[in-house]
């Protein structure tokens, strides 16, 4: 079950009208194709750890649960600090947690999704108790600041969830559903690393052609999950979507049914936080008396690679 929920925001919020300062873009070129007006960019001491950390321990705190009870760490992320050691296990240390396992997971932006699939079988299993799933980014590190198309879409943040085992009961994952194609990896990828180029490298999309293949792939999913579980979209109570677009997002919940007043959105005040953006939305949706317990929500994403997939969790 979900026991609590946290996230933590860059300090420095940038505006579409500050970017459009700097690359040849404007505000109404950037709202008009993403919806975004807004994101956080990391400054000098940020990182995704400390990031992570912060919204970490604002779920422990929401979930009531001291660090020392947690056995199991998952770090959805694309950006770690370092290419090792984890980031999970960077924030294990941060926490003072000394027990249990701590490990990275990086399927870009879907990585929340499989990040809290793979606790849930972790959990499920009987092998752990209680896990911190956090998707944490900083994606600024990643972007070519000439490139008008990618820089202004994307930001930085973290966002945590804490989920524990419990006997009985309709709490918690009730079906997820993941997928994977390599044969997309020139749609969206970054052009560096440590075993090719030594560098970090920059993100580089075509985005045309992921629009073109994000609505059906992510629809696809969410209808397995919803056939899993034997309901339909109309008895969710909320739809909790990776926020990349604003257009993919409403054509995703029309293309599946789901009433627009159903579906949290944030990609306007964070833009595309990769992996972090479904726990940042999940937490605003926490904190403003949206979601309250016992509500059905249907997570989904889709990353570079291509990855996606879609989970259903009772709160």
């Amino acid at each position: 079950m979900v026991r609590g929920v946290g996230a933590c925001l860059p300090e420095r919020a940038v505006t579409n009208v500050e970017l459009a300062s700097r690359v040849d873009t404007s505000d109404d070129w950037i709202v008009q194709r993403t919806g975004i007006k807004q994101r956080y960019i990391a400054g000098d001491g940020e990182t995704t750890v400390s990031l992570g950390t912060r919204a970490a321990a604002r779920a422990l705190a929401s979930a009531g649960i001291a660090a020392a009870d947690i056995d199991l760490i998952i770090v959805a992320t694309s950006t770690p600090d370092h290419t090792f050691p984890s980031s999970a296990s960077e924030i294990q240390a941060a926490l003072g947690i000394t027990q249990g396992v701590a490990f990275d997971l990086q399927a870009v932006c879907s990585g929340f999704v499989f990040a809290v699939t793979t606790a849930d079988k972790f959990l499920t299993s009987g092998s752990h108790k209680r896990a911190l799933v956090i998707g944490a980014e900083t994606f600024s590190r990643l972007l070519d600041w000439e490139d008008r198309t990618t820089c202004v879409l994307f930001g930085d943040g973290a966002g945590a969830m804490v989920l524990e085992a419990v006997e009985g009961g309709e709490a918690g994952v009730i079906a997820s559903k993941l997928r994977s194609d390599g044969r997309h990896r020139d749609k969206l990828y970054v052009d560096g690393g440590p075993s090719t180029t030594g560098t970090v490298g920059h993100l580089r999309m075509e985005g045309r052609e992921v629009f073109k293949h994000a609505v059906g792939m992510v629809t696809d999913v969410i209808k397995a999950c919803f056939a899993e579980a034997g309901i339909t979209a109309e008895d969710i109570d909320w739809f909790v979507p990776h926020q990349a677009n604003r257009r993919i997002i409403d054509a995703s919940a029309d293309k599946l049914g789901i009433a627009r007043e159903k579906v949290v959105i944030t990609v306007d005040v964070h833009g595309n936080t990769s992996a972090a953006s479904i726990p940042l939305a999940l937490d605003a949706a926490v904190a403003d008396g949206r979601i309250k317990p016992g509500d059905l929500v249907m997570i989904e994403a889709m990353g570079g690679g291509f990855t996606w997939g879609a989970a259903l969790i009772r709160w």
